[in-house]
């Protein structure tokens, strides 16, 4: 396959993106050469997401604008992995001609091998459909094409997840929570950080139940613990932490380690009890205070990230009035809001009291505005103080020619900031210490105090 070009496009989460990455790398050692456009590429593999009606319609426009490319380009067979696939795999084969190879989230591994079968055409009609139970967890020997910058990477921790929500069809797709141990991901965090990376950013389906599966069960606060000692890392930041899991040894240990960002995301969906309990989540709505206040309480300049969603079947216009209430009183720094999707399958999609999509998303867009002004309160408190900077590259600004981000902000769904000062043009990955001047809702805008790391 010395000769075959491949282009990869991967839809959805980080945690997608990072099976994007194993397979451009396991066909890159297969001979392959992975090719930024799709007009160079023998091949089009697209890595997709189905977790809500959006992602679906996403990854079906996907298919269809890739397979332009297929009749105009030089490209000779379309492949379609991952969660839509996985989901839909013989339905979609008999809409999608198009599309030569449909593999679930378990062929990940495989993908060389699939392709080669492909390219001697050796595939069949019915084989072209390759879907089987999804058990497939990467670990430190799975190669890793980064497609994101060298200086900040995913590494995901686990898979899987066993939370049951009623709206979610997650647990269907990738199957039950499944941990990596602590010494496979101490392997890959060495891996990554001997290749450039300052910030790794730990994602699963929920990062707080890492380790219930495994012998002794060990805790991402252990995880978190030896990850810290590996000192030519910078900065190590967290991603879908549940309320139920931030304990106070994991809160303990993010406010006394300096490596590990002042920073959680903690996905609570909503704070009415009656939405909470119809959706299956774990704690109620004191609980969710309690582990926010014990965070902010516990971790010095703690930033806050949340993801809610409107119009959940019996939520009436009291119940998202609390919800507003809520988010007033709690002023997250960061807030993430989506309407309901009923999902095919889920509980939740046969509950009472279905709320009209054009309720859910006037909802949130009153939820959104009201965390614009949260936003722009709490940066502008933010003025004048000091804040470590991960450059980027740079902006399109002339006052303030270099971009990055503070501890306070997470990549692509964070804001940004802007950097002018100091002796410039820094190189991407370098960390300067800056004085915050100025901010809007969202970005904030600092200048350089000291040279770069």
């Amino acid at each position: 396959m010395r000769e075959t070009s491949v282009h990869i496009v991967s839809l959805g989460c980080p945690k997608n993106l990072i099976d994007s990455e194993v397979m451009a790398a396991l066909l890159e050692q297969a001979g392959c050469r992975i090719v930024s456009g799709p007009e160079e590429a023998d091949i089009l593999l697209l890595n997709t997401c189905a977790f809500i009606l959006p992602a679906r319609e996403e990854s079906i426009d996907e298919i269809f604008r890739l397979a332009e490319w297929k009749k105009a380009g030089k490209c000779r067979h379309l492949i379609v992995t991952g969660c839509l696939p996985q989901r839909y795999g013989a339905e979609l084969a008999a809409e999608l001609p198009e599309v030569d190879l449909f593999l679930g989230i378990s062929e990940v591994p495989n993908i060389a091998d699939h392709l080669r079968v492909l390219m001697e055409g050796k595939h069949s009609e019915k084989n072209r459909v390759i879907v089987t139970n999804p058990l497939f967890l990467m670990d430190a020997g799975h190669p890793r094409l980064l497609s994101t910058p060298p200086y900040s990477a995913y590494l995901k921790i686990a898979e899987g997840c066993s939370n049951r929500c009623s709206y979610c069809i997650i647990p269907r797709l990738r199957g039950k929570a499944r941990s990596r141990p602590i010494e496979d991901i101490l392997r890959e965090a060495e891996d990554l950080a001997d290749r450039g990376a300052r910030e790794l950013i730990l994602v699963a389906q929920d990062t707080t139940a890492y380790g219930r599966d495994l012998e002794g069960k060990p805790t991402l606060a252990l995880l978190l613990r030896e990850l810290a000692g590996l000192n030519t890392l910078a900065w190590i930041r967290i991603l879908y932490t549940y309320p139920t899991g931030l304990t106070d040894e994991l809160l303990n240990v993010i406010a006394n380690q300096d490596r590990i960002c002042s920073y959680l995301d903690v996905p609570i969906q909503h704070i009415d009890d009656d939405i909470l309990a119809a959706m299956k989540r774990r704690g109620d709505s004191h609980l969710i205070r309690n582990s926010l206040e014990r965070a902010r309480a516990v971790i010095p300049d703690l930033a806050l990230r949340t993801s809610l969603i409107t119009g959940f079947p019996g939520e009436t216009p009291a119940k998202f009035h609390r919800l507003i209430a809520f988010v007033q009183e709690t002023r997250f720094d960061h807030l993430g809001v989506f309407p309901y999707s009923p999902e095919e399958g889920t509980p939740a999609e046969k509950l009472p009291r279905q709320v009209s999509q054009r309720t859910k998303e006037t909802r949130r867009n009153l939820l959104m505005e009201e965390q614009a002004v949260i936003s722009h309160e709490i940066n502008q408190t933010l003025v004048g103080s000091l804040q470590e900077v991960l450059i980027e590259g740079p902006s399109s600004s002339p006052d303030y020619p270099m971009i990055g981000r503070c501890r306070r902000q997470a990549p692509d769904i964070d804001g940004l900031t802007y950097v002018k000062g100091g002796k410039q043009p820094f190189l991407p990955g370098y960390l300067v210490q800056c004085r915050i001047v100025a901010a809007d809702d969202y970005d904030l805008f600092a200048e350089v105090i000291s040279s770069p790391d």
